[in-house]
């Protein structure tokens, strides 16, 4: 069910206001553009910057656009676990597919408090899970013995995967043996993730060119290796460019560019500098999105 090229979806501003109109209307272009899924509220949706009813209301409204055409995989994560459970039954409540779950940043717990974490979110909750492992912002890794230690657990249902280690697939499979999704959380080494045995990214890349990573993923999960690897050479630039300054800024400005949204977002991101957003403008028009 999970698989193939999922937005990690943009919550779109009109000042400082949720946008709703703006994000029905992405969502159903991303469906019109074949993405396979879509992931709302989680680190580039601006999750740490919405108010509780802001992030219960943009799932809402995914879920009720999405009308299940599509899989959601609803944000829900906190390094607070009772919140991470309240935002859990609020998705299932809405109609969402799967949850998306960080590890505990901030806390920093050993890998025993991981596996604590994420086994209460399971008993407390009804939804399958996938796992998000992102040391670079949660400070904490959960290490193969860990994920594999969670994956027993009948609802954890994959990881994304944004650790930037490509031996990492290799070395939970080796001990993870039910099936599970394993989705890359990097646009960059999404193709040679999958050659590990990855079937999907969680993608930011996505929210300016969703047909394109679309058939990059398709191209993988159809063992067509050498034209992904031309794919991906050709979208390269526009993966680097959507990280020139921090996320997600470059995305916001490159969806502005397509007339989609406002490339609005709130402090602590602040608007992108002229030359980062004439590069961004450059690589868009040379893949002929804009």
């Amino acid at each position: 069910m999970f698989r193939g090229s999922l937005v990690a979806l943009l919550t779109p501003f009109d000042g400082d206001r949720l946008d709703e109109a703006a994000l029905r209307r992405m969502v159903e272009w991303h469906i019109e553009e074949g993405t396979h899924g879509i992931v709302p509220v989680g680190t580039t949706g601006e999750s740490p910057t919405l108010s509780h009813d802001e992030h219960c209301r943009v799932i809402e409204i995914v879920v009720e656009q999405a009308a299940g055409r599509v899989p959601v995989i609803a944000g829900a994560g906190s390094n607070n676990p009772v919140e991470a459970i309240e935002y859990s039954n609020y998705a299932q409540q809405v109609g969402a597919d799967a949850t998306l779950h960080v590890a505990g940043y901030y806390n920093r717990p050993n890998q025993d408090g991981l596996y604590a974490h994420f086994k209460m979110l399971h008993d407390a909750t009804e939804l399958p899970i996938i796992v998000y492992n992102i040391p670079p912002r949660a400070v904490v890794d959960i290490s193969p013995a860990t994920m594999a230690r969670i994956a027993a657990l009948p609802r954890i249902a994959g990881v994304k995967d944004a650790t930037g280690d490509l031996a990492r697939p290799w070395a939970e499979r080796q001990l993870i043996k039910k099936s599970f999704a394993w989705l890359s959380g990097e646009d960059g080494t999404a193709v040679s993730y999958n050659v590990a045995g990855g079937q999907g990214c969680i993608s930011v890349t996505a929210n300016v060119a969703p047909r394109l990573c679309a058939q990059l993923q398709e191209l993988t999960l159809a063992g067509k290796w050498e034209e992904a690897r031309a794919l991906q050479d050709r979208l390269l630039p526009l993966h680097q460019a959507m990280f020139a300054e921090p996320n997600p800024a470059c995305p916001k400005y490159g969806l502005s560019l397509l007339g989609l949204a406002s490339e609005d977002c709130r402090i602590p991101v602040v608007p992108l500098q002229d030359g980062t957003k004439a590069r961004i403008r450059q690589v868009m028009e040379e893949l002929e999105l804009i």
